[in-house]
């Protein structure tokens, strides 16, 4: 059934309306980040690269950043191949228990993340994880499990399992066959969620007020924290480069998964 022009230009309309109101946030804080001003106003009365340069310059920021970006890597390296074991098992396994672990697996998605934030607080208080790097990560594993097991997850429905069982049929282990028949063939999903999973541990924010203190906090927390004290540019500065960072990211594993359609 072919739309007719009027519904077509309202759906266009509704569509634009939309994606301004998702980028509005970015269109401001952009421009507010390269003021000359010591405020933050809209529009800027001058442009200038100061506090990016503040940012750059400040030792407290820079900790807060090599923090973020520790935790953010080593959430990767952790729960990318956690997730594929993961997502591997569930599509192999006929238990309908599998169904109930990946439920289960999935629930930092489903549950409020400030009710996620306060469990995870109230465990790690128990056993000294607080204020720690090894806190910081396996709270952001927990969280970014999740992409990795749906990306690979959805690589693994367009897989023909055929030609695996062909290759453990000549002779190859489940394991072996898995890294040179299966692993190559899914290898853009496994890039999407390792890059949604850096994303998350990057952007993530609740958690971290909860769990991070003293020299282990990331840069989403130390950013909270100079929002209560003073307002400047250099909020909106990061901000700005977070937001690119994401951005670069999402186009990145994008277009993985569309190679590896």
């Amino acid at each position: 059934m072919t739309m007719s022009r009027p519904y077509r230009i309202a759906l266009i309309v509704v569509c634009a309306l939309v994606l301004l109101y998702l980028i509005l946030p970015i269109l401001i804080i952009a421009p507010m980040s390269f003021s000359a001003a010591r405020f933050l106003t809209f529009p800027p009365p001058s442009l200038s690269l100061r506090w990016y340069q503040e940012y750059v310059g400040n030792p407290a920021w820079m900790q807060a950043t090599r923090v973020t970006l520790t935790v953010a890597v080593l959430t990767v390296v952790i729960a990318t191949p956690l997730g594929v074991a993961a997502a591997y098992a569930i599509s192999q396994s006929k238990w309908r228990i599998m169904r109930l672990i990946h439920m289960t697996l999935l629930l930092p998605l489903v549950v409020p993340i400030i009710i996620t934030a306060v469990g995870i607080f109230f465990i790690f208080a128990k056993v000294g994880l607080v204020a720690t790097m090894t806190g910081l990560v396996l709270a952001n594993v927990m969280l970014g499990l999740p992409y990795v097991i749906i990306s690979v997850a959805a690589g693994l429905q367009s897989f023909d399992a055929t030609q695996e069982m062909v290759a453990r049929s000549l002779g190859m282990n489940r394991l072996r066959s898995f890294f040179v028949v299966t692993l190559p063939q899914i290898k853009a999903s496994v890039i999407a969620g390792g890059i949604f999973a850096f994303i998350s541990a990057m952007d993530e924010t609740i958690v971290a007020l909860f769990i991070s203190g003293g020299q282990y906090q990331p840069l989403t927390k130390r950013m909270f924290t100079a929002l209560r004290d003073e307002i400047d540019p250099t909020i909106a500065a990061i901000s700005t480069l977070m937001t690119a960072v994401s951005f670069m990211l999402v186009l990145i594993a994008t277009s993985r998964s569309k190679k590896g359609a």
